[in-house]
């Protein structure tokens, strides 16, 4: 790690990283290295600002002005008129219906919300308007300042094949590539047949990872082309598209920067953002394990000379894949603030938002560059409504019946716009928080992560916290041997979640046993008393039966107190634990170590599923004699899924490539389905003739729902 002068303004840094903690139910919230930014009263900056967005960044956005003392305005959809950054806000206005094409992008009501409501400048957050040239030039004409750079900087860095052309001209590193813009199917076989494959082919106004494919052949640039640039059109209204050398293993690591409007510019550190699916970030962390010194500085300078060459001013992102050999080349800027900022402002102090407008107003940046401290580590891990064991996470939508953060555990943040009740819906992104880990040490961040994710609350859909378990437990991961090709390599048959040591089943086995004797003798009880008075002495000792896996363990359970001693195939099992069945945490002490379990549910017929390690388990807990007359109970006979084609995420059809009485082959794509603005083909289990179809374009379809029946 690089080593710095400790400056006055440094040590004001490291005193408010030992002192310094808040907490807040439903935006930022504990963490160790919080901000060292003095808020000033004194230091006039708005009266009131418009935030452009919604969900955990709107709430972060007005988190910040709450501090500084700036009132706030919320914008929201119809569906959105519940949500927690409307009630933060102290105003709020409705700019449309659920669709963000006529809400959150839509520039006609947004502007008649900044003249209603007298809002002086506007905070975009991330997506939706917060890199769209139009809108920063249709505030400009009003006189309202939107809290980023210029129109200029915004269209320059926004093109990425412009911005190419200018990183060049700055002395940035830069992938081989085409330049111009791709003009149809054939020409990108072409272009990619000159540079060589693998070749990425990426919308040229894109971001996010939407718009994007790897093409390994011709046949896969062709059909990259048609999906990348449909998607390209849907997401940015743009579907101009470019291609480029595809850097196989790579790392993402990108550099934070920050420059105010008098010529200064700082880079505030790395961000390592590796362990990505479909292109988009899962889990990221900062700094980098990767990167020496040297390296650093070198990315850092050259992102401030980016940065520079367009005269930016604000907060700001210099994205670069770096290779085996610590070469790195320039990716893309993001001309906003980033999902995952919170772990630069942990490692820092600073906080960005507040920089940020403090730039807005005209204010010099109060930092020089030696006064960037790389204190601590910090992890981010992206909590979203997806199912990790479809192409590892494709959206859930619902309700969130019971949603309880770990914002009692010291050293975590948790960024959301959401609470208990909050409905997850089709219309837009599917993240529910970003959960941020800070440590002394890389070992401490990654422990605090563990214990955050088992305490981590979250029913009514179906969530990604067991991927992100295993991600941060991985000993590749844990080494720091990572790349953008983590996930498919560590799991090239897909994620299958936890894969149970024999020890491990034993401690879950030995655990779910103590949780259902624990429910009978309680429901022996009312107020702690026997409900019946002349009832024998309570049990010390069971014979039980135990199902996980289709696999059957024989247990024998004896209790003192509320430890439980079980034998498993001849092994002995400890259990402690305190048992309040009211809670869904189920904290216990298995063999001297800790573990938080969560009870998911359980009946009178001994099924309990149990989160344990993050996965869920569902294990069946019988009597020796049900057990004994289970073998006479019917089975369920499984669906004959090779004949149907079922929806596996909610969405919308955007295509339908068969009719009845078609005949398709195995793999042939049968129709397309879009959600949250990714195209994803819908494939022939095997090759058969098509029976009915039950789906259209343009239609809506849930999870499950049938489109297509195969002969």
């Amino acid at each position: 790690m690089a080593a710095y002068r400790i400056t006055p303004a440094l040590q004001r840094v490291l005193h408010a990283v030992k002192h310094v903690s808040f907490h807040s139910r439903c935006c930022v919230v504990t963490c160790r290295a919080q901000y060292s930014t003095v808020y000033d009263p004194n230091e006039k900056t708005f009266d009131k600002i418009l935030i452009a967005n919604r969900g955990e960044i709107a709430c972060r956005v007005i988190k910040t002005c709450k501090k500084m003392g700036i009132k706030t305005v919320a914008v929201h959809s119809d569906v959105d008129s519940s949500a927690v950054h409307v009630k933060m806000a102290d105003e709020a206005f409705c700019v449309g219906p659920a669709p963000t094409s006529q809400s959150y992008l839509n520039m006609d009501a947004i502007m008649e919300a900044i003249r209603t409501t007298g809002a002086q400048a506007v905070h975009p957050g991330y997506g939706f308007l917060s890199e769209n040239k139009e809108f920063a030039r249709r505030l400009a004409d009003e006189g309202v300042t939107f809290i980023g750079p210029d129109t200029h900087a915004i269209q320059a860095m926004g093109d990425k094949i412009e911005s190419k052309l200018i990183a060049k001209a700055a002395k940035v590193n830069t992938i081989p590539g085409f330049d111009g813009v791709v003009k149809d199917a054939e020409e990108a076989v072409k272009i990619a047949g000159e540079i060589g494959y693998p070749v990425m082919i990426k919308a040229s106004a894109g971001g996010g990872g939407k718009g994007m494919r790897i093409a390994w052949n011709d046949e896969e640039t062709r059909e990259g082309f048609r999906f990348s640039s449909q998607e390209a059109a849907s997401s940015f209204g743009d579907d101009r598209l470019l291609i480029e050398k595809f850097i196989d293993n790579p790392r993402h690591i990108e550099i934070q920067v920050l420059a105010d409007k008098h010529g200064n510019a700082l880079w505030l550190n790395e961000r390592e953002c590796s362990i990505q699916r479909r292109n988009q970030k899962v889990v990221e962390e900062a700094p980098s394990t990767f990167l020496d010194p040297e390296t650093r500085r070198a990315m850092g300078e050259q992102a401030v000379s980016l940065a520079k060459a367009v005269k930016y001013s604000s907060a700001g992102t210099v994205e670069f894949l770096v290779d085996s050999q610590k070469n790195f080349y320039f990716l893309e800027m993001n001309t906003r603030l980033q999902v995952e900022h919170p772990i630069t402002e942990c490692i820092t102090g600073l906080d960005l938002v507040q920089q940020m407008i403090r730039v807005a107003k005209g204010y010099k940046l109060e930092h020089k560059q030696e006064d960037i401290p790389i204190n601590g580590w910090a992890i981010e891990s992206r909590v979203y409504a997806e199912d990790p064991y479809k192409s590892f996470g494709l959206p859930s939508i619902g309700r969130l019946s019971q949603y309880e953060e770990p914002v009692d555990l010291p050293n975590v943040r948790v960024d959301s716009g959401i609470q208990e009740g909050s409905d997850i819906s089709i219309y837009y992104d599917p993240m529910i928080s970003k959960l941020v880990t800070y440590g002394s040490t890389r070992a401490e961040a990654l422990k605090k992560m563990e214990d955050a994710l088992d305490n981590y609350v979250i029913r009514g859909v179906t969530h990604n916290i067991p991927l992100l378990r295993e991600i941060i437990v991985h000993p590749r991961f844990v080494s720091g041997d990572i790349s953008t090709k983590f996930l498919p390599e560590v799991y090239p048959e897909g994620f299958k979640g936890h894969q149970l040591s024999v020890a491990e089943r034993r401690e879950l086995l030995a655990t779910a046993a103590s949780l259902y004797i624990a429910a009978q003798l309680r429901s022996q009880k009312f107020l702690g008393n026997l409900r019946v008075s002349n009832a024998p002495q309570e049990r010390r000792s069971w014979e039980l039966c135990v199902e996980l896996d289709q696999g059957v363990h024989m247990l024998s359970v004896s209790r003192s107190g509320n430890s439980y001693t079980v034998e498993i195939d001849g092994e002995k099992v400890e259990v402690q634990g305190d048992w309040n069945l009211a809670s869904v945490l189920l904290p216990v002490t298995v063999n001297g170590t800790h573990r938080t379990l969560q009870c998911l549910s359980r009946n009178a017929a001994g099924e309990i599923s149990l989160q344990y390690l993050g996965t869920s388990y569902k294990v069946r807990v019988l009597s020796r004699l049900a057990a004994s007359l289970n073998k006479h109970m019917p089975e369920k006979v499984p669906e004959d899924t090779s004949s149907i084609l079922r929806s596996p995420m909610p969405g919308t059809v955007v295509a339908v490539s068969v009719k009845p009485g078609d005949t398709v082959a195995e793999g042939q794509e049968i129709c397309v389905i879009e959600a949250m603005k990714m195209q994803n083909s819908m494939t022939a289990a095997k090759t058969a003739k098509v029976k009915s179809v039950h789906c259209k374009p343009g239609e809506t379809v849930g999870e499950g729902d049938l489109l297509v029946e195969l002969e």
